[in-house]
C-alpha cells in the first residue's frame, strides 16, 4: 500500500521530492511533520551529486517504502 496515490509515478528526485514533501502534510501532529520534512531535505542534499540513474531509482523506490512505513505507523496510532 503506498503512502499516497500516484506512487507509481514518481520516477525523477523532484517528483520523489513533492511526494515525500505531500506525505508529510498528511501526519497528524505540526512537530511530526517538521521532523520529517526536516528528514526529507536533509536527504535530498546528502544525494543531491548523485548520477547514476539505477542508483536513483533504487533511492526513489526505498523512499516511497519508507514514506509507507511511516504513514502507517502514524495511522495506526490514531
Amino acid at each position: 500500500m503506498a503512502p499516497l496515490p500516484k506512487a507509481e509515478l514518481v520516477q525523477s528526485s523532484r517528483q520523489l521530492y513533492r511526494y515525500l514533501l505531500r506525505c508529510c502534510q498528511q501526519l497528524p501532529e505540526e512537530s511530526i511533520r517538521q521532523h520529517y520534512r526536516h528528514a526529507v531535505r536533509q536527504s535530498f542534499k546528502v544525494h543531491a551529486d548523485e548520477d547514476d540513474p539505477e542508483r536513483i531509482q533504487q533511492i526513489i523506490k526505498r523512499a516511497i517504502e519508507d514514506a509507507d512505513w511511516v504513514m502507517n505507523k502514524y495511522k495506526k496510532q490514531k
